[in-house]
């Protein structure tokens, strides 16, 4: 069915002769117009239909995210994501939670261990508490170690369901991470007194196509987590 401008209404395409006007609006315009937050003309639909797509579909602006930072101990991914967390609860507008590794394995995971399928049920619950805070409007920002691709994945997708997926790799190196290891935990991997320990016994897989990259050696904490902002605006997720 098209819109003929002529005579006020809608017909089956193949009916309408040539030398008319026809408005019509595709799905995927229709989806970019919702995200963005543009008009719908008048003409497209009745005026509370319009009112519930906008509704069930706000602007990209409105909608729930998740900034997902992973890398390795010590990286800085903690320091970042809560100078990130005071930014964005700076801007307003909607609630901002952030789930720390260490605070998520205290408070959610105690009584997992580091084996592999561990690290992956920790991941998964992490995912899924960020699934949720998406759905329901809110901004999750998420900072494990998260070493295995497979694992980011499907949080990527449980949180994909709902909103946006930022996935952030903070790739500070391992030598560096050595160097600011105030809790000796290298040490002690390296020793062999901690087991599993990422980069050490235990693999990382470093992420293929992050949204975005952020070298720490040479960047102040504000700087790199200015980098996400930026990347948040240029999405769209953010107001400029």
């Amino acid at each position: 069915m098209v819109y003929v401008q002529e005579r006020a209404q809608y017909e089956p395409r193949d009916e309408v002769e040539d030398g008319v006007t026809i408005l019509d609006i595709s799905g995927t315009e229709l989806r970019r117009r919702l995200a963005e937050g543009l008009e719908i003309p008048d003409w497209f639909s009745f005026p509370t239909v319009v009112q519930e797509l906008r509704r069930t579909r706000p602007p990209r602006a409105k909608q729930g995210f998740t900034v997902f930072f992973t890398g390795f101990s010590g990286s800085g991914k903690s320091t970042i994501a809560n100078a990130l967390m005071v930014k964005l609860m700076e801007m307003g507008g909607r609630p901002v939670t952030l789930l720390d590794g260490d605070l998520v394995r205290k408070n959610l995971s105690s009584e997992l261990g580091f084996s592999k399928v561990h690290r992956d049920l920790n991941i998964r619950r992490i995912g899924y508490v960020a699934s949720e805070i998406t759905k329901n409007g809110g901004i999750a920002i998420c900072a494990p170690i998260a070493p295995y691709a497979t694992t980011r994945r499907a949080v990527r997708e449980d949180v994909e369901a709902f909103g946006a997926f930022v996935e952030v790799h903070i790739a500070t190196s391992i030598e560096e991470c050595e160097r600011r290891d105030r809790k000796g935990l290298y040490k002690l991997a390296r020793e062999g007194k901690i087991k599993e320990f990422t980069g050490i016994s235990d693999p990382y897989d470093v992420p293929e196509n992050p949204e975005l990259s952020i070298e720490t050696e040479n960047s102040d904490v504000d700087n790199c987590a200015h980098q996400v902002i930026l990347k948040l605006e240029n999405m769209g997720l953010i107001a400029g």
